[in-house]
């Protein structure tokens, strides 16, 4: 069956791990999909990704996404209705006059910006995150970096990647609001803030104020701009994609989360799980205090949202995913990949309540909430632990749930009332495990919707078909494009509960010991 393309709306999102493009109806049904594998790079004890690699990534998605609608529909993806760019949010990507990337891309996953976002939170009484783009920037400052000199602009990844498309320096809204501290009622980036690091850099001789560098703030729904035919070539060197095409503002991951559980109200929240792990409360009002490890952000229209977030979820279990898949080929056996993580996620489902005295950290990046500095995962238990595959598959589970409940617990005071917590991403991928554990963690009712797995590209492409029927409030297109949405709802089991409370006193008495491993192996 062929569809009218212009009616359909394209979401690319470019993720930690894998760079995807979702194709939807204007019911949001998904249409065609495609991908493509990537893993960020340690250089020079910077995490990064290069921009070859990025281009290339786009490039890979795009066509397999176009090769799998043609085999499906027998006709050639030519002109999409609109197009929604987003990515992984933060980070540091400063380029000169010319367009010239003045330094290595700095992703979200560093840590080395402590100095500057302690410095930056004292000065504005507002949490600025190691991750934010103003933290990036003023450590480089701090570090007397010779390239901050040139900076004519910064953005974020999808920033960046919308720029390609378009030649427009805009942002949406919720990526706006992890570079620089928005204010809730102009919509924009906060100029007592911003005044003050002007003074800064005043004083340290630059010659550019923030307002020159950082990218213009559009709310979901309004034009962004649209495909040049440079953009085209970009995404599908066939020439078969047209120019022309319209954009949406180009969101972060955390926003197209949001917008794909349909938690972009008050009282609403949500949990994504894949490479990293955070949640998102929508708030009625403003916190009481400043809490250096809970951001403040923004829906994709412009409400206020608290954040916590872990810098690692699924790695360290990906990891002993692949060694026990190892094991297995070497006893000459053979299980493809999403049997190996159902079998893993089940007998997690086994394990006892506490994981029978094992305890995991799986920061391959530093944990801020967890005061570690550095990345070092450890499994740690006690002679006396009951070791076993169920035990350790639960531990596992756990672990990517650990520094989110650190940071959840810090709430608690605030009373922060949900209607419903929703969650989305590959943690939830096998049914009922990582929903099960979750609402075990945070002691409160968790939903999965049917679409759970399709995550942040479908998300996205949601804010491109938003654009396109832009005669309502946000709010109200979500609601009735989630109106016959199927929810799980899992509540959580007092023993769970308790097994949870039990791992997590441990686990943070024995924080000490992954401080100091993670500060001897660095050396």
């Amino acid at each position: 069956m062929k569809h009218d393309q212009t009616t359909t709306a394209l979401g690319i999102e470019l993720g930690s791990t894998r760079i995807k493009a979702v194709l939807i109806a204007p019911d949001a049904t998904p249409l065609a999909s495609g991908s493509y594998d990537w893993e960020n790079e340690l250089v020079d004890g910077l995490w990064t990704y290069s921009l070859d690699a990025v281009r290339l990534g786009l490039r890979t998605a795009y066509t397999n996404l176009a090769a799998d609608y043609k085999e499906k529909y027998g006709e050639e993806l030519t002109s999409p209705g609109a197009i929604g760019i987003s990515a992984m949010e933060h980070g540091y990507l400063p380029f000169d006059i010319d367009g010239n990337l003045l330094c290595r891309f700095r992703t979200w996953r560093n840590t080395n910006t402590g100095r500057a976002a302690e410095a930056l939170t004292e000065l504005f009484g507002f949490n600025i995150p190691m991750r934010w783009s103003i933290a990036h920037l003023y450590q480089a400052i701090l570090d007397n970096e010779e390239h901050v000199h040139k900076l004519a602009f910064l953005t974020t990844l999808s920033g960046y990647v919308h720029r390609l498309l378009t030649g427009q320096k805009v942002l949406g809204i919720g990526d706006a609001s992890g570079m620089f501290p928005l204010d809730n009622r102009t919509h924009d980036y906060d100029t007592g803030m911003t005044e003050k690091f002007d003074a800064i850099l005043t004083e340290r001789g630059y010659g550019f104020r923030l307002g020159d560098i950082l990218p213009k703030i559009l709310e979901a729904g309004a034009d962004a701009g649209h495909l040049t035919a440079d953009g085209a070539q970009l995404l599908d060197p066939s020439g078969k994609l047209k120019a022309g095409i319209p954009l949406c503002p180009p969101e972060g991951d955390a926003g197209t989360g949001m917008v794909a559980t349909n938690s972009i109200q008050p009282r609403t929240g949500n949990v994504s799980a894949g490479t990293s792990i955070f949640s998102m409360l929508v708030l009625e009002r403003p916190l009481s205090r400043v809490y250096p490890e809970i951001d403040i952000i923004a829906t994709p229209d412009g409400l206020p949202v608290a954040m916590a977030h872990g810098n690692t979820c699924t790695s360290d279990l990906d990891a002993w995913v692949r060694l026990f898949g190892q094991m297995i080929e070497a006893a000459g056996a053979k299980l493809d990949k999403p049997r190996l993580y159902d079998l893993f996620y089940q007998y997690a489902l086994d394990g006892e309540p506490d994981c029978g005295g094992l305890i995991n950290y799986n920061y391959f990046a530093g944990e801020p909430v967890a005061k570690v500095e550095r990345g070092c995962p450890m499994l740690v238990r006690r002679p006396d632990s009951a070791f076993s595959f169920a035990n350790l598959a639960r531990a596992q589970v756990y672990s990517a749930l650990s520094v989110l409940k650190l940071g959840m617990e810090l709430l608690e005071d605030e009373k922060v009332e949900l209607d419903r917590m929703l969650g989305h991403g590959g943690l939830f991928k096998t049914p009922v495990v990582g929903q099960k554990l979750l609402a075990a963690a945070l002691n409160t009712p968790v939903a999965v919707m049917e679409t759970a797995g399709e995550g942040g590209p479908w998300g996205m492409a949601l804010l491109a078909l938003y654009m396109l029927n832009n005669t309502s409030s946000l709010a109200d297109f979500l609601d009735g494009i989630f109106k016959s949405a199927k929810l799980t709802v899992i509540e959580p089991d007092p023993t769970d509960v308790k097994g949870f409370d039990d791992y997590i006193k441990v686990y943070k008495q024995a924080l000490d010991a992954e401080r100091a491993a993670a500060d001897v192996l660095a050396k």
